[in-house]
């Protein structure tokens, strides 16, 4: 028969209190090392995502590109091909125009890039903490 392992002596209460600084210690160090752990994980399925993205968009660009050479095929079999070919690039021009006003008018929404909101609500916290005013309700 084997032994029966031997019990652990009963500590003081003192005893388990001082042993708590460094049992949390050593909880946080687990902690961040389970932290760290999980982000370069998170981190490399990301890196992977972005690359097969870089990769779908490099194909997407391609595709855009033949179906661009279809389409002047296509108008070619009715009209005069320099005709088809100015007729799609024409489309295309006004594709590209509309998205950049559009990107344009996005951008000029965003600007000034001060976030004024943000800005006043701090200014009222202030004031509220020192008494000097009242805090407005949203």
């Amino acid at each position: 028969m084997s032994a029966a392992a031997p019990k652990p002596p009963k500590r003081s209460l003192f005893s388990l209190i001082g042993d708590l600084p460094h049992l949390l210690v050593d909880q946080v160090r687990n902690e961040i090392e389970l932290l760290k752990k999980e982000l370069t994980d998170k981190i490399k399925h990301a890196g992977i995502g972005i690359g097969l993205l870089v990769g779908a968009g490099a194909f997407a660009f391609f595709f855009a590109l033949v179906l661009t050479a279809a389409g002047i095929l296509g108008l070619a079999t009715v009209l005069p091909a320099w005709a088809a070919a100015l007729i799609v690039a024409g489309a295309l021009l006004l594709i590209t125009v509309i998205l950049a006003l559009v990107g344009i008018a996005q951008l000029r929404s965003s600007t000034p890039a001060t976030p004024e909101k943000t800005i006043t609500s701090i200014k009222q916290d202030v004031r509220t903490i020192q008494g000097t005013g009242k805090r407005d309700t949203p």
